[in-house]
């Protein structure tokens, strides 16, 4: 059976969980960590990236290994909290269960999670702070700037800001959500058309001066811009949507990364859970998730697209995983320095997630599932018209450069 909700996903493999089904974990104590670690030893897919994913010896889930954005370290698999106050069905988590999932993750090796102060808006910054306060200094905390965003009341305004004072504002803002004095990875959200990314890179480069900043990256930017951004200032790491659903990134920005000695944040590494299963040719969306406005799940191009999901699921019997650790194994094999961020608002899945490091892929099983993938033509766009205008924007020149 498949939820309608798009938070619950498949049964597990029959070989994992004997028949165990993953709408029976939720809520159950132990759940998916006591299931047994999978995959065996790390292969060449997994250089400088995933390890073992145990550390202990009582048979929880944990994620193995750690990764460099530039020159900053992480957890192989990090977590998103984005919709952490919000879930795409639009309902409203338990703050609570939030915060203990952050911390869950935490003891279970991630150190790498990611907010903004677009998500909430500011509301998911104060739950990482909460969350996050009881080991702060042994995490990496990443967040972002530039949208519109009123600086006090946090009601989201037309647009995109990314003008020097307004970006000094709202890290401050940050810094008192998040319960922090440093946000060590700060992104440009979307690229503002009317600012120069060297006035942006400058006030970055001021704000680390002062340790408020210690990491810079920019978010679906266009090549030029990234390009003049890291002359300015290295850049640590670009986070763009990237998965098996939409793998636009390799034909520019992966080898631009790749060029530059620059990390790789996929965004919605899951798909917006389409890859999880969890999405069937009967699936609607409620008012106001944002995947009913994407056409790529519309009833003409679904069906068409569930063959990448029965792809997955072929290669979760295969190799005795999930659909979505599947999927998330493939993106740590394309490369070294990619380091997906899936988020979650339920327990099973976040301990789900971090044991996909532990699945290994062959240099030949990479070749092999990359062409299948490949084989697949996704139909629809990732995203509404109107919001992918906000991508692969390229910041005006400096002073008629």
């Amino acid at each position: 059976m498949t939820d309608k909700s798009g938070e619950h996903r498949p049964e597990m493999s029959r070989s994992l969980a004997a028949g165990v089904r993953r709408r029976a974990l939720v809520g159950v104590p132990g759940g998916l960590a006591a299931l047994p670690i999978l995959g065996a030893m790390p292969t060449p897919g997994f250089a400088q990236g995933a390890g073992s994913a145990t550390g202990r010896t009582d048979g929880a889930v944990r994620v193995g290994g750690r990764r460099r954005l530039g020159t900053l370290e992480v957890s192989s698999i990090g977590l998103g909290v984005q919709n952490m106050s919000r879930t795409y069905q639009t309902t409203i988590p338990s703050r609570p269960e939030m915060i203990n999932i952050i911390r869950t993750a935490f003891e279970r090796g991630v150190t790498f999670f990611d907010a903004a102060e677009a998500y909430g808006p500011h509301e998911v910054e104060r739950i990482l702070g909460e969350g996050a306060a009881p080991f702060r200094n042994q995490v990496v905390i990443a967040s972002k700037f530039g949208w519109n965003i009123d600086l006090q009341s946090g009601e989201r305004r037309p647009g995109l800001n990314s003008r020097p004072e307004h970006i000094r504002a709202a890290v401050e803002g940050m810094l008192r959500r998040l319960r922090t004095d440093r946000i060590d990875l700060l992104y440009q959200h979307r690229v503002d058309p009317q600012v120069p990314i060297e006035d942006v890179a400058g006030v970055v480069k001021d704000l680390r001066a002062e340790g408020k900043v210690l990491h810079w990256g920019l978010c679906e930017m266009g090549p030029n811009t990234l390009r003049r951004a890291h002359a300015e200032m290295p850049v640590s790491a670009v986070q763009n949507e990237y998965s098996m659903l939409w793998r636009g990134p390799e034909e520019v920005v992966i080898p631009l990364c790749e060029e530059l000695g620059i990390g790789f944040v996929p965004w919605s590494p899951l798909g917006v859970g389409f890859l999880t299963g969890s999405i069937d040719a009967q699936t609607s969306f409620a008012d106001g998730d944002i995947r009913e406005a994407e056409t790529r799940f519309s009833r003409e191009n679904l069906p068409n697209n569930l063959a990448l999901v029965a792809l997955l699921k072929r290669w979760g019997e295969r190799k005795q995983a999930t659909p979505g650790q599947v999927a998330l194994a493939w993106l740590l094999a394309q490369k070294p320095w990619i380091v997906p961020i899936p988020g979650t608002t339920q327990m099973p899945h976040m301990v789900e997630n971090i044991g996909a490091a532990a699945l290994t892929l062959t240099e030949a099983e990479v070749a092999e599932l990359n062409r299948s993938v490949t084989e697949i033509q996704i139909r629809g766009a990732r995203l509404p018209d109107a919001v992918l205008a906000f991508s692969n924007v390229e910041a005006p020149p400096k002073g008629g450069r």
